[in-house]
C-alpha cells in the first residue's frame, strides 16, 4: 500500500502540472492507495485557503476521489460526515471531523469552542 501526501493529491485534483499528475495516476492503477485524514484535513485547506474553490464543491472533489477503486480514505465514515458538515456549515475542518468522531464514533470531544459545542450537541 502507497500512502499519498496532500501535495500528490492536489497535483491529480488540479492538474496543474501535467507530468506529476500522470505520475499519480500511474501509480492509483498499480496499487491500493490510502490518504490519511490529516491529508484530507489538508486538502480541504490548500483548496479553501489557497485556490478560494467553495465548500460544497471540495466536498464533492474528495467524495469523488473515495469513489476510486484504488483509494481508500482514511476513517472514510468519519470524513464523509464531516464533509456534510463543512459544506453547510462555516466551521474549519478539523472541528468537523471532531463532530464526525464524535457522531460516527460515538467518541466525547472535550472543547472550550462554543461554537463547536453547539454542533456536538445537536
Amino acid at each position: 500500500m502507497v500512502i499519498f501526501d496532500t501535495n500528490a493529491i492536489l497535483r491529480y485534483i488540479l492538474q496543474d502540472n501535467q507530468a506529476m499528475a500522470e505520475s499519480v495516476e500511474e501509480q492509483l492503477s498499480s496499487e491500493v492507495c490510502l490518504i490519511p485524514v490529516e491529508v484530507v484535513a489538508e486538502i480541504v485547506y490548500v483548496l479553501s485557503k489557497v485556490y478560494s474553490v467553495e465548500r460544497k464543491i471540495i466536498a464533492k472533489v474528495i467524495m469523488n476521489i473515495s469513489d476510486i477503486d484504488t483509494i481508500t480514505i482514511a476513517q472514510m465514515d468519519v470524513v464523509r460526515y464531516a464533509l456534510k458538515i463543512y459544506s453547510s456549515s462555516s466551521l474549519d475542518i478539523v472541528d468537523c471531523m471532531l463532530i464526525g468522531y464524535a457522531k460516527v464514533k460515538q467518541y466525547t470531544v472535550f472543547s472550550f469552542d462554543r461554537k463547536l459545542q453547539k454542533y456536538l450537541k445537536e
